[in-house]
């Protein structure tokens, strides 16, 4: 939105777009694999008081001073959450109407994992009540339909999208988090090494790439 603004050569101050500083907030993350460890340490530089939830805690997240907490501590203290589970049944709608009395009125929520890790109502709710005082996503629940493709030019029939998309509480990007010259690198790389490994003959455990 800003971006927008200055080129548009509006250079004025938008008191709807003012920010928060990191430092000394308390910043919970949700799912502590590869990636959310990752994350963890680049809040952690920023000075944030970094509360985190994952089923295996993870010995990496306490060294760098990240504190194990349950999902509901994390709802009601936090002022930034970042989802970075899985969708599993066990983790679909993490954020749904019944956790928004939970939450920290006005927490930012950021979510690059899964789109069907929030209920989309419930976070047009929030966000029009205030409860929800921010979101970035890089997921959509609904996205099959819109993602990786132009939509410039055609109505947009997905109520629920078209509320997000006009909102300036919300930054929503066509799940591109992954979109890097060095992720995109790796991963042809990757893919021509699994091909010739298999071609060779490797199978199962043998192969290096095996999950």
């Amino acid at each position: 939105a800003a971006s927008a603004r200055v080129k548009m050569a509006d250079f004025t101050l938008d008191s709807s777009l003012m920010g928060i500083d990191i430092h000394g907030k308390k910043v919970g993350v949700l799912g502590t694999g590869k990636i959310g460890q990752i994350l963890c340490r680049i809040i952690t530089g920023f000075g944030a008081d970094l509360l985190a939830y994952d089923v295996y805690p993870s010995d990496a997240v306490k060294e760098m001073g990240g504190e194990y907490v349950t999902k509901e501590e994390i709802f009601k203290t936090c002022d930034v959450i970042f989802l970075m589970m899985p969708l599993l049944p066990a983790t679909k709608h993490t954020i749904n109407l019944e956790v928004l009395p939970l939450l920290k009125k006005g927490v930012i929520l950021i979510n690059t994992s899964r789109g069907g890790l929030i209920d989309t109502p419930a976070l047009v709710s929030g966000l029009q009540s205030g409860i929800i005082g921010g979101c970035g996503l890089d997921v959509y629940e609904n996205e099959a339909d819109y993602f990786f493709q132009d939509w410039s030019g055609k109505a947009v029939s997905d109520n629920l999208l078209t509320t997000l998309l006009g909102s300036n509480r919300v930054v929503m990007t066509p799940h591109q988090a992954f979109f890097t010259r060095d992720a995109i690198d790796k991963i042809v790389s990757t893919t021509i090494e699994n091909f010739n490994n298999y071609s060779s003959g490797l199978r199962g455990k043998d192969l290096p790439n095996s999950i």
